[in-house]
C-alpha cells in the first residue's frame, strides 16, 4: 500500500514525517505540538493555550484532508504534567460534540521544545 499524505500550512513539522497519511478511509494525523505555523515557534502559553493552538493545528490537518472534526474517532493526549489534565480537559471538551472521539491521555517525561502537550489523531471519512 502506497502512502497518501496529506500536509497544511497551518501545521509545522519539525522532522521528518508527513502531517497525515491516509490508509483507506483512515487518516492518521501525527502529534502536533503548540507551534504557531506562522512563525515555527513555540507558543508561550499555559497548557490550556497550547491545547488550543494543538487543536488548531490538527483541524488544519483534517481541512485540508477534506475532513472536519466530527470525522475524528480517536484522539491520544500527550502531557508532561498530569497536573495540567483538567485544563486540557476543558479545552478538549469545546473541540468536539458528543459522542466525543475515543481518547488516552497520557503523562510523559518530556515533549519536543519542552512542549507542555502534544495531540495526535485518527479520523475516518464517511
Amino acid at each position: 500500500m502506497s502512502r497518501q499524505a496529506v500536509s497544511s500550512p497551518n501545521a509545522t513539522a519539525i522532522g521528518p514525517y508527513s502531517h497525515a497519511v491516509w490508509a483507506g478511509d483512515l487518516l492518521y494525523l501525527s502529534g502536533q505540538t503548540p507551534l504557531d505555523p506562522t512563525t515555527g515557534q513555540l507558543l508561550d502559553g499555559d497548557v490550556a493555550a497550547q491545547a488550543a493552538q494543538c487543536f488548531s493545528n490538527l483541524f488544519g490537518v483534517l481541512a485540508a484532508a477534506g475532513l472536519t472534526p466530527g470525522h475524528v474517532v480517536k484522539v491520544n493526549v500527550y502531557l508532561t504534567d498530569m497536573a495540567d489534565f483538567a485544563a486540557m480537559n476543558a479545552v478538549y471538551a469545546a473541540q468536539f460534540e458528543p459522542p466525543y472521539p475515543a481518547r488516552t491521555t497520557v503523562a510523559v517525561a518530556g515533549l519536543p521544545r519542552n512542549a507542555r502537550i502534544e495531540i495526535e489523531m485518527i479520523a475516518q471519512r464517511d
